[in-house]
């Protein structure tokens, strides 16, 4: 059975995903490293890791599997996850494939050595409406295509 993951701390679209999951049928697990307030639903779960470096990434990698989806922006995080057969959106409506995450990780690496040298690169585009939008719609097409692999 299809379930939907959240790198939770900080995820901007976790009523989006409630929403989806519960027109769907969809089981939902919220992975973070501190409680937080979720809907009461037999169909969300939230699952609380300890403070530790990469603790909910690990957590949520051990868990997905095939035909699982993964809400989240961390891109080492979304390869990890692809590795395991899931499919992972960011929650700007990036969809990250096989195909693309290769050149994702070569951008983080070479913004990160900017920074390290002192070069401002600036930082994500605020969140927009548009993003929510898109990410609505690329989150429907993961479950749709998810549950027809059922």
């Amino acid at each position: 059975m299809t379930t939907i993951y959240i790198d939770a701390d900080g995820c901007p679209v976790k009523d989006e995903v409630y929403r989806v999951a519960a027109r769907c049928g969809v089981h939902v697990t919220l992975v973070a490293n501190s409680w937080m307030l979720t809907p009461e639903r037999d169909d969300i779960e939230l699952v609380v890791v300890g403070q530790g470096f990469d603790e909910a990434d690990d957590w949520i990698v051990d868990h997905v599997g095939q035909g699982d989806i993964v809400i989240a922006a961390d891109i080492p995080l979304a390869a990890r996850c692809l590795k395991n057969g899931a499919r992972v959106i960011g929650p700007k409506g990036r969809v990250f494939t096989d195909a693309t995450i290769g050149d994702a990780l070569a951008k983080r690496e070479i913004l990160s050595s900017m920074r390290e040298h002192g070069e401002m690169t600036g930082g994500p585009a605020p969140f927009q409406p548009k993003d929510r939008s898109r990410f609505l719609q690329k989150l429907d097409e993961a479950v749709r295509a998810s549950l027809a692999e059922e």
